[in-house]
This record gives C-alpha cells, sequence and structure tokens, in this order.
C-alpha cells in the first residue's frame, strides 16, 4: 500500500474528484430536494458520503466481482441514470415518480447524488494511477467542500437568484448529459 504525501498528485485527484462529483453543478438538485423535504442535514450527508467512497475505495472491486458485475458494467449503469438526471435538469420534467424520504440527506443526497456511480467508478480508476494516500486527502476535501455549499445553500441560492440557479440546472445538465454519454462510450466501446 502506497502512502506517499504528494501535494500535486493531492491537488490532480481533488479536482478530478470535484469535477465528477460536481457539487456546484448540483445545486439546483440539491435545492429542490431541500423544498420537497423541508431541509437537508450537511453533516450527515458529507459523513455518509465519505463513508460510501471510503468504503468504495477500499472494496469496491471486490463487491463488484463477488456479484459478477464488471467496472464496465457499473459505469454503463451509472451513464444511463446520469443521463435521466440530465433530461430531467435540462427539460424540467421528472421522470421518476419516488416519493422523496426523510432520509433524504442519506438516499438521494448522499447516494448516489455526491458518492453516485459516476464519483465510485472513478474511484476503483484513479487507484490504480495514483497513491491511496492522495485519494484519501483528495475524499476528504472534496466532503469539506460539499459540507460548506450544504451549511450554506441558503445564501448559496440567494446569491445566484432564480435566474441564475436556472441557468446553472440548465447548463450543468448539458455537462452531465455530455458525462453520461462518454461514460456510455468509453464502456461500451461505440
Amino acid at each position: 500500500m502506497n502512502l506517499q504525501f504528494d501535494i500535486v498528485e493531492i491537488l490532480k485527484v481533488t479536482m478530478v474528484l470535484f469535477a465528477v462529483i460536481d457539487v456546484i453543478g448540483s445545486i439546483p438538485v440539491i435545492i429542490a430536494l431541500r423544498e420537497k423535504v423541508g431541509g437537508i442535514q450537511a453533516g450527515k450527508a458529507s459523513w455518509v458520503s465519505m463513508g460510501i467512497m471510503l468504503a468504495f475505495l477500499f472494496v469496491g472491486d471486490a463487491i463488484l466481482n463477488i456479484i459478477g458485475i464488471s467496472v464496465s458494467d457499473f459505469a454503463i449503469a451509472g451513464s444511463i441514470l446520469l443521463f435521466i438526471v440530465a433530461f430531467e435538469m435540462i427539460l424540467g420534467i421528472q421522470i421518476s415518480k419516488d416519493s422523496v424520504p426523510a432520509t433524504a440527506s442519506v438516499v438521494p443526497l448522499a447516494f448516489p447524488l455526491i458518492a453516485g456511480t459516476g464519483t465510485l467508478t472513478t474511484l476503483l480508476s484513479i487507484r490504480a494511477e495514483y497513491n491511496l494516500l492522495s485519494i484519501i486527502i483528495a475524499i476528504v476535501l472534496n466532503v469539506v467542500i460539499v459540507f460548506f455549499v450544504l451549511k450554506f445553500l441558503s445564501k448559496i441560492e440567494k446569491l445566484l437568484g432564480v435566474g441564475g440557479i436556472a441557468i446553472v440546472k440548465k447548463v450543468f445538465g448539458i455537462v452531465l448529459l455530455a458525462l453520461a454519454i462518454k461514460l456510455f462510450r468509453k464502456h461500451t466501446g461505440l
């Protein structure tokens, strides 16, 4: 197990995870979720998402192997889910009809929104390329960012305004759609 401290590597991994987690782009979704359930528990969502990411970093490959699912299968399923969420964001429609539970800080916020299939697949991919300590520090740094975004969601919402949130939602919906297509193409060979 390689545990070297390398600041440049930590910054690289942090930026990769930040882009994949995309908490800034998820602000409109989080606001809509908060409106449905009446509140978000920033600490709970952050701790649970960090636990999921760390657990998956260490045992994700083994779990997928046990149930006979390859990383590519997992990525394709994740890309389809991202595709649906992106359509919801871009078109302003609701495809899923699930009611939002009182535990929204855990599901769907911590998983799959923060620690979703894209994040988990990325963790498996970067584990082969970067040292373990860098990945763990990058996870912690990203969870701290997520916590502050969730904690100060109302202030961010006021800063952006209704129009700003609508623009961010559409733009990041398109980015999410492109990411879904990229993931799908990469793992299907299309």
